[in-house]
């Protein structure tokens, strides 16, 4: 019975809800932490051409398909228990961001910068991974490829914010150990960068 009330259009409404969800929590500190000046960015082409293809990935590609039903060559059968497995993903997509910003308050920026009085956030969620962010985005784009029965709209999210996290990780700890030193390095230590005690 339970398998039948997840349907495509349900499985593509949360795809739509977790943007949104997204973009709320976003938003709310996108614009407490611009009163907070940059003092040091990263913000060049390539982290530019990054955030696009991230974007691309996890919500342009899955929107048009989700509107218009392309690429619709590319479908294949839907699976209600695949979709459940998506649902669980995408929760805790939205619970992972909102520890991650709550944690990070002004020090949040989208892009590899340093904000005045940045300071090691190591409390909260960061007490167990290094980049719970990046955690958010792997989980959200794991949601996207279950729920969305495309081989290309499904996974445009693990392929998308792949390129982003390995195009940008080793150059955001340098930043994080050119700034913060023996604290930073004793922080790697004993943290994983985006799963507890395995990675």
């Amino acid at each position: 019975m339970g398998f039948t009330l997840m349907t495509p259009l349900v499985a593509k409404t949360i795809v739509i809800l977790t943007m949104v969800a997204w973009y709320i929590i976003r938003f709310r500190h996108a614009h407490r932490s611009r009163r907070t000046p940059i003092t040091h960015s990263h913000r060049d082409r390539r982290e530019q051409l990054l955030l696009i293809i991230s974007l691309c990935g996890l919500g342009a590609v899955p929107f048009i398909y989700i509107v218009t039903g392309f690429p619709w060559f590319a479908d294949y059968p839907f699976r209600p228990a695949q979709a459940w497995l998506g649902l669980i993903c995408a929760i805790g997509t939205v619970v992972l961001f909102r520890l991650t910003h709550k944690a990070l308050g002004r020090n949040w920026s989208v892009s590899l910068d340093l904000r005045e009085n940045h300071r090691l956030v190591a409390e909260g969620i960061y007490r167990y991974v290094r980049h719970p962010m990046y955690s958010a985005f792997w989980l959200w784009a794991v949601a996207q490829a279950l729920l969305l029965p495309n081989w290309i709209a499904g996974p445009a999210g693990l392929v998308g914010f792949g390129i982003l996290y390995f195009g940008r990780i080793s150059r955001e700890e340098q930043m994080m150990l050119k700034q913060f030193g023996a604290e930073y390095r004793d922080y790697m230590d004993k943290t994983s960068r985006i799963i507890p005690k395995i990675y």
